[in-house]
């Protein structure tokens, strides 16, 4: 048995100061504060000297880390951000590359995902092959572009199964509803989002009964329709605010270039603590660097020059999330780690609770990592 003392544990919505943890085989076995729990004898004692103790972060939205791509390097990529307290993560694949390549990527990846060091790799965030050919980075290498055909798609949802945790899809695109439900059928527990789009409200809602519950980037990479000229529309970034079960995903630089400060405190007022997500959608891209933003420096550039991902890992996009918005630790912790466990239907992680897994990090105020915990074994 491992105990962490001298903890302040972060619960999904209080602090328990004084705290102590128990873990046994990666399970959470009880939690109190000191006066309640004693010690056992012969335990591994962790000391978290003050720190806070809270679940390990969940980024669901990931392609790279440390400045591999998860399709080439998957396990330096995972490392990396496993260094920085992502206990669980999504290798994201991107529209951008075609059949043979999308299949050749997720073998890599799947074989990866079955090492030990790869254990914290748990499934696909398919940001494939479907979306709308006018949003995104990169996109005018969208090999995509043409008709949705089943002998085009089929072996990709095959070849990934029920790793398929996440497809994101433009809903606008004819005939998406085909490939949405042949995709439910190879796996019944995988989500959809909406995502690269500017399909309306009842494009949206049609697909939301086979699981369509994240918004992808929100306000990222999404179009408008104005119903008349001088007038602004309701589209995605509409829909996802509207919907209360439709998860937000949100890119926090820390110059609010994604997502403006004041918007996430809007969208925070609107969806809520239970349906913002954080993600790092952590990209490699090393193109020109535009007028206006010289020293941003967790910002990637595509070859257009146009935004393309971050370079963040999920604890600074934390950091960022209390600074633009005044968010607490308790709060960010929800947004990157029980927010996307449940969204994604991981219910084992993503809170401190007994019989959770004992997925966790130690961290000071600011979102430092200090120390990381997967499956009740220390990492770093």
């Amino acid at each position: 048995m491992t105990v962490i003392k001298n903890a302040t544990l972060v619960m999904r919505d209080h602090l328990i100061v004084d705290g102590v943890l128990l873990m046994e085989n990666g399970v959470i076995t009880d939690f109190g504060e000191a006066g309640s729990l004693p010690i056992p004898d012969g335990c591994r004692v962790i000391d978290a000297e003050g720190l806070y103790t809270g679940p390990g972060l969940v980024d669901i939205h990931n392609h790279a880390g440390g400045g591999h791509w998860f399709y080439d390097e998957p396990l330096a990529a995972a490392q990396f951000n496993l260094e920085h307290g992502t206990t669980t993560i999504l290798p994201t694949l991107y529209f951008n590359m075609n059949r043979t390549q999308l299949l050749e990527q997720i073998d890599r990846v799947k074989a990866a995902m079955a090492t030990d060091e790869g254990a914290n790799m748990a499934g696909f965030y398919m940001e494939a092959p479907y979306m709308n050919p006018k949003f995104g980075a990169d996109r005018e290498n969208n090999p995509w572009k043409g008709d949705i055909d089943p002998v085009d798609y089929m072996p990709i949802i095959e070849r990934v199964g029920k790793d398929a945790r996440v497809w994101v899809v433009a809903p606008e695109r004819e005939n998406i509803e085909q490939f949405v439900a042949d995709a439910k059928a190879a796996n019944p527990a995988v989500r959809f989002a909406v995502g690269h789009s500017e399909a309306s409200p009842q494009q949206i809602e049609q697909l939301m009964p086979y699981g369509l519950c994240i918004g992808t980037h929100h306000t990222n990479a999404t179009g408008d329709r104005p119903k008349y000229p001088e007038c602004r529309g309701v589209c995605v970034d509409e829909t996802v605010n509207y919907n209360h079960d439709i998860y937000a995903e949100l890119i926090c630089d820390s110059r609010g270039i994604h997502v403006d400060p004041y918007m996430l405190r809007l969208i925070r007022k609107i969806k809520g603590e239970d349906r913002i997500i954080l993600i790092s959608d952590s990209c490699v891209f090393d193109g020109p660097v535009p007028p206006g933003y010289e020293g941003v420096t967790d910002i990637n550039f595509d070859y257009a020059g146009e935004i393309a991902g971050s370079k963040l890992t999920l604890e600074v996009a934390c950091r960022n999330m209390m600074k633009h918005t005044g968010a607490s630790i308790v709060d960010v912790f929800r947004y990157a780690s029980f927010n996307p466990s449940r969204a994604v239907g991981f219910f084992d992680r993503g809170e401190i609770r007994r019989g959770g897994r004992a997925d966790l990090v130690i961290c000071d105020h600011n979102m430092n990592i200090k120390s990381v915990i997967l499956k009740g074994e220390t990492v770093k």
